[in-house]
């Protein structure tokens, strides 16, 4: 079976997060979620007061729900690396700007 290189989380601008440190994702893999309409959305974003993850680690996109996403191939993103930041409907959770539909 052949493995495929993941692509980096290459910038997370999600304050709110709390695998984000105000100067990277610390999560060791995020998950792009969200239905085939809409925002591409951060499925690991989550807004607690712990702060979670590694002291040390580059972030990579581990899946991509988003069948829909030009990046995608078999639920594996394809992208050379991926940017998170605020939804546009909302700040308060976490999006995929490097989502582009089919």
């Amino acid at each position: 079976m052949a493995t495929m290189e993941m692509p980096r989380v290459a910038e997370c601008t999600v304050l709110g997060c709390s695998y984000n440190d105000h100067t990277a994702c610390h999560a060791a893999a995020v998950t792009i979620g969200g239905r085939d309409t809409g925002e591409a959305e951060c499925a690991t974003f989550i807004p607690l007061d712990v702060k979670g993850g590694l002291p040390k680690v580059m972030t990579f996109v581990g899946a991509c729900q988003r069948t829909d996403c030009t990046h995608n191939d078999h639920l594996e993103c394809g992208a050379a690396s991926v940017r998170v930041g605020p939804g546009a409907a909302s700040a308060d959770h976490a999006d995929c700007l490097t989502f582009s539909p089919r």
